[in-house]
């Protein structure tokens, strides 16, 4: 729910910002800096780039409406155009929503209360939060367990995580033609296409950071686009094109797009003549630890057999059994 007009928000505290340190550390993937211009020149024409962040947000809210709760006071991390908010509605779901974003545009955009920060330095006190939503953003943080750990620090005890990020099977037809087309005309490769995270080590990443009852799954959409070479225009002005530190500077040769788009076009096509462009979303659920939530049984506490309640006869290690 959209905060009223002249309704007082509830305090945020937030601690002392620090900035992010740019230095040649290699353990530093993507560069931030050009993302946070990438970021501001994208705010400018939104609503034509918009697509993927608004589907990716209502599937994110629907997880939200599963929940069954409400939540006063809410952390958009990396709002965007503002898809979070206008996929929450007029639902009595969130009390009042605060839009964080890397760019000042996107910020400037808001319909409710908005702060420029950075993912990788969240300035916000401890237990300032009920909730946290993040959609298509955390995949271009540096640190995504230190990401996560801070986003756990600024929920309420009790308070829930909800994350949607790109996963590391996303464009993977565009990754294998600029390989080839790479290969091919400069006899060699440089990362073009952004790494992200896996599926299979999501819900860890949240049992590191701390977070309770940790969920993770994927789901893939589908995009159709005349060519390779309009997915390339689209991913640029939506800020999403390549950030790996270890990329080529400079304009790629005009003979390598041309040719990945051709590529592109005889692998990938459909029987309509456009091309199809894979985004894997991957969708992270965990709650800030709270003494009310349900925990395992410690070994040995059961009050009934597993053989028991599946009607079977139970087997001792060690006992062996013959086939008939």
């Amino acid at each position: 729910m959209r905060p009223q007009e002249g309704v007082p928000l509830p305090a945020v505290a937030l601690s002392p910002y620090i900035p992010a340190v740019t230095s040649p550390d290699p353990l530093l993937v993507f560069d931030r800096a050009t993302l946070r211009q990438r970021r501001e020149r994208a705010a400018r024409d939104w609503e034509r780039h918009d697509f993927l962040k608004r589907e990716i947000a209502d599937r994110l809210v629907d997880r939200l409406v599963d929940v069954r709760r409400t939540f006063p006071l809410a952390l958009d991390l990396g709002s965007h155009g503002d898809e979070v908010a206008a996929a929450i509605g007029d639902r009595a779901i969130v009390g009042h929503l605060v839009r964080a974003d890397l760019g000042s545009g996107f910020a400037r955009r808001a319909r409710g209360p908005a702060v420029v920060a950075d993912e990788e330095c969240l300035p916000f006190a401890p237990g300032c939060f009920d909730l946290v939503l993040s959609a298509m953003d955390l995949h271009w943080v540096n640190d995504l367990p230190g990401a996560l750990i801070q986003i756990a620090r600024i929920l309420k005890p009790d308070g829930l995580f909800l994350g949607a990020l790109l996963g590391g099977s996303t464009l993977w037809q565009l990754r294998q033609s600029l390989a080839a087309a790479e290969s091919e005309i400069d006899g060699g490769l440089s990362p073009r296409v952004s790494p992200f995270a896996d599926l299979r080590d999501a819900a860890g990443l949240l049992q590191r950071a701390g977070f309770a009852l940790p969920v993770a799954d994927g789901e893939t959409i589908e995009v159709e686009y005349e060519s390779a070479l309009a997915l390339m225009r689209d991913l640029s002005a939506m800020g999403e094109s390549n950030l790996v530190m270890g990329r080529r500077r400079g304009l790629t040769r005009r003979a390598v797009l041309l040719r990945a788009a051709e590529l592109y076009g005889e692998r990938f096509s459909w029987p309509n003549g456009r091309v199809a462009a894979s985004f894997e979303v991957l969708f992270l659920h965990g709650w800030a630890p709270h003494a009310s939530q349900p925990r395992p049984l410690k070994p040995g506490s059961a009050a009934q057999r597993l053989a028991e309640a599946l009607g079977t006869s139970e087997i001792s290690a060690g006992e062996k059994v013959e086939r008939s």
